[in-house]
């Protein structure tokens, strides 16, 4: 491949990269691109080492395309705020659902929460005498991958 066009590859994915992240706003960037190179290489490979324009297009900004054309081929601020914060916490309560689910059925019982207390629980009290210590807690104030205190009254996050 000549370098003018390693090079316009390489300007063409991080302007997708720029035009995508307007979708991974709480993402960790760096697995965005990670995420954009192999859908690139994947269309590459699925193209015998080339791509237009347009599968270039239909690849990097397939989403936000979609949006635009469901809100009759404009999209606003307070749209794209609220297909953002709607994207956003989904994950949160994919991961939510992820840690707490006990029978792997996607949803959420009581039973579920009780069952992950009780693991937390056992965790907390080293010395496994049926109580927290203070000593107990960990130093750092995180349980595990937890913030401890959450952002509600309930310690969710």
């Amino acid at each position: 491949m000549r370098k003018t066009t390693k090079l316009a590859l390489a300007f063409i994915a991080m302007a997708g990269a720029v035009g995508g992240a307007a979708y991974a706003e709480n993402v960790d960037s760096a697995k965005m691109r990670e995420r954009t190179l192999m859908r690139l290489d994947k269309a590459m490979k699925d193209n015998g080492g080339t791509i237009t324009f347009d599968q270039f297009s239909n690849i990097m900004d397939a989403r936000l395309k979609k949006l635009v054309a469901d809100n009759g081929g404009k999209l606003t601020v307070a749209q794209l705020a609220d297909a953002l914060e709607k994207a956003r916490f989904e994950r949160m309560a994919r991961r939510i659902i992820a840690r707490y689910d006990t029978k792997g059925d996607d949803s959420l019982t009581s039973d579920d929460i009780a069952s992950r207390e009780k693991k937390v629980f056992a965790l907390l009290d080293k010395n496994n005498d049926g109580k927290i210590e203070n000593r107990e807690l960990p130093k750092s104030g995180r349980l595990g991958r937890h913030r401890q205190g959450g952002d509600d009254e309930n310690g969710m996050q």
